[in-house]
C-alpha cells in the first residue's frame, strides 16, 4: 500500500488538485485546509510526508511546521511557497523542511519531489533500523562477561572505538577477537562505512595479495575486469586482518607500506589508490615470538601494537561461563522456537569445570548441541552434555585431613598434566606445534612430556609389543622433533 500523505492549504482549488494527482499516482491522500486541522490529524494518525502551504489562515505555516517537527520529527515536510517568498521557503528548509514547491507548480514537478523527499526519508528509517540492529548484534555489551578483566577490555573498546588507531587483539582461538574487532568498529565514528573481513589463514598466499589489492585488467590470465580488493571496499571504514601471523614475509612489507603511506597499487596497475581504512588486525600467535625467530617483521609489529586488546582464555574467567551458558541457552532456545530449558546443578558445575580449550566458540557448540537434542525436555543434566566436558573436566584435588593418610602430591599433579596435554592434543588435532602454543610451552618441551606421561604422540592407544618384537610403541616415542612421525 503507498504512503499516506497529508495535504495542507487553505486554497480548495489547490488542495483538490494537489489530492486528485496524488490519489492518481497511487497514494493515499487526507486533505486538511488549516494549520489546527493539520495538527489535530498528526496527533491522531501516523502520515509519510506532509505537504503543507507556507500562508495559512490564523497562524503561520512556519509555526504549523515547527509543532509538527515536534510531534513527528521523522516525517518529512515539504513546503509550498509563492515566488515573493522563496527566501523564507529557504529559512524553512533550514529549520527542518525536506524540500519545497513554488506556485503556480506543475504536478509533474510536485511528484518528483514527493517522491525524492520519501526515497530520502525511507533511507533514513532504513539507516536507524540498521544501525539499531548493529549495536543490538555487535555493541560492547553484547560481549558477555562480568570479571574483572572483561570489565576493562569493555572500557578500552569505549575508550578507543572512535579512534583511527590501529588495534591488534590477541588471544587464543575461540576467545571472540572478531567479536571485539566488530564491537570497535559498530561503536565508533566509522560505523556507517564498511566493515571488511579478511582470514590470512584462509586464503592460499598466491591469492591472498589479490585479495587485499585487487587486480586490473589482463594483470593475469583470468583477470578479465578490473576487481577491487579489501583495502578498496573498505574505504572510510574498517579492515579486520584475522590470523595475521600467518602473512607471508613479501606481504607483510607491502602491508607495512600501505599502513605508512596510505595508499597501494593494485596487482598489474600503475595507478596508485589512496584509502582511509582503520586496520584491526588479530592472531593467537605468539607474534613477538615470531620477531625474535625472523618469522615477523619488527616495524609491522609494533605499526599494528599500538593499542593492544587482549583475550584471556575461557578458563581464566571462569565467573563468566555460567553467564555465558545462560546467555547461548536463551539465545538457542529463541533461535530454535522451543521453550526455555535450564540446565541441573550437577551439569552447570560440570560445565563450570572444564577446561574449554577451545573456549567460548566451544562452550557456545556445546549449549548449541543440547538445546537442539534436548527432545521437549525442560531440565538438562550430564547426560546431554558431549563425553568430552564429562569425561574430561578439572581434576578435582582429593581432600586432605589433618590426621589423614594424604596423598602423593606428583600423582595428582602428574594426572592433572596428562588430561591437560591431552585436552590441548585433541583440539589441535594432534598437531604438536599448535598444541605447544595453546599450552603456551615449548613444541620441545611438550613432546618431552609426552613421552613422560605415557601420551602417544600419533594420538592413537600404545601397542603392547609381541614376543620378540622390539621397540612397540616406544620406537614411535622415541621419533626426533623434527622427524614426520613427531608431527
Amino acid at each position: 500500500m503507498k504512503e499516506k500523505i497529508l495535504v495542507v492549504d487553505d486554497d480548495e482549488g489547490v488542495r483538490q488538485v494537489l489530492t486528485q494527482s496524488l490519489q492518481e499516482a497511487g497514494y493515499r491522500v487526507h486533505p486538511a485546509e488549516s494549520g489546527e486541522k493539520a495538527s489535530a490529524a498528526v496527533r491522531e494518525e501516523p502520515f509519510e510526508l506532509i505537504i503543507l502551504d507556507m500562508v495559512l489562515p490564523r497562524v503561520d505555516g512556519l509555526e504549523v511546521m515547527k509543532e509538527i517537527l515536534t510531534l513527528r520529527p521523522e516525517v518529512p515536510v515539504i513546503m509550498i511557497t509563492g515566488y515573493a517568498s522563496v527566501e523564507t521557503a529557504i529559512k524553512a528548509m533550514k529549520m527542518g523542511a525536506a524540500d519545497y514547491i513554488v506556485k503556480p507548480f506543475r504536478m509533474e514537478e510536485v511528484e518528483l519531489v514527493v517522491a525524492k523527499a520519501l526515497e530520502r526519508s525511507h533511507l533514513r528509517r532504513e539507516n536507524v533500523s540498521l544501525r539499531r540492529q548493529l549495536e543490538t548484534h555487535y555493541g560492547v555489551h553484547n560481549i558477555v562477561g562480568q570479571s574483572a578483566e572483561m570489565r576493562r577490555i569493555f572500557q578500552l573498546i569505549e575508550q578507543v572505538a572512535s579512534n583511527r588507531s590501529t588495534v591488534l587483539i590477541t588471544g587464543a582461538s575461540g576467545t571472540g577477537k572478531e567479536l571485539v574487532a566488530r564491537a570497535l568498529h559498530y561503536n565508533g565514528e566509522r560505523r556507517a562505512r564498511p566493515f571488511v573481513s579478511v582470514n590470512c589463514g584462509g586464503i592460499p598466499d598466491t591469492l591472498l595479495e589479490d585479495e587485499l589489492f585487487g587486480h586490473v585488467k589482463g594483470a593475469f590470465t583470468d583477470a578479465v575486469s578490473d576487481r577491487p580488493g579489501r583495502f578498496e571496499l573498505a574505504d572510510g571504514g574498517t579492515l579486520f586482518l584475522d590470523e595475521i601471523g600467518n602473512m607471508t614475509a613479501s606481504l607483510q612489507v607491502k602491508l607495512l607500506r600501505v599502513l605508512q603511506e596510505r595508499e597501494f597499487t593494485p596487482l598489474g596497475g600503475t595507478r596508485k589508490i589512496q584509502v582511509d581504512v582503520r586496520i584491526i588486525a588479530a592472531t593467537n600467535i605468539d607474534l613477538k615470538r615470531m620477531m625474535d625467530e625472523g618469522r615477523f617483521r619488527e616495524d609491522l609489529y609494533y605499526r599494528l601494537n599500538v593499542i593492544h586488546v587482549n583475550l584471556p582464555a575461557l578458563r581464566e574467567r571462569r565467573e563468566d561461563i555460567p553467564l555465558l551458558i545462560q546467555h547461548f541457552m536463551n539465545k538457542y532456545c529463541r533461535d530454535m522456537n522451543v521453550p526455555a530449558k535450564r540446565f541441573t546443578p550437577e551439569a552447570l558445575k560440570t560445565l563450570t569445570d572444564f577446561g574449554w580449550p577451545g573456549n567460548v566458540r566451544q562452550l557456545e557448540n556445546v549449549i548449541e548441541r543440547a538445546v537442539a537434542l534436548s527432545f521437549g525436555k525442560v531440565e538438562l543434566g550430564r547426560e546431554d552434555l558431549p563425553r568430552e566436558v564429562v569425561e574430561e573436566g578439572l581434576v578435582e584435588m582429593p581432600p586432605l585431613h589433618v590426621g589423614g593418610d594424604g596423598f602423593s602430591l606428583d600423582e595428582v599433579l602428574a594426572h592433572y598434566e596428562q588430561r591437560m596435554l591431552t585436552q590441548a592434543l585433541e583440539h589441535s588435532g594432534w598437531v604438536k606445534t599448535r598444541a605447544a602454543e595453546l599450552l603456551k610451552i615449548k613444541r620441545t618441551t611438550l613432546i618431552e612430556k609426552m613421552k613422560r606421561l605415557g601420551i602417544p604422540l600419533k594420538g592413537v592407544p600404545e601397542r603392547v609389543p609381541a614376543d620378540g618384537e622390539a621397540g612397540g610403541a616406544g620406537d614411535v616415542g622415541d621419533a626426533a622433533p623434527g622427524s614426520p612421525s613427531a608431527n
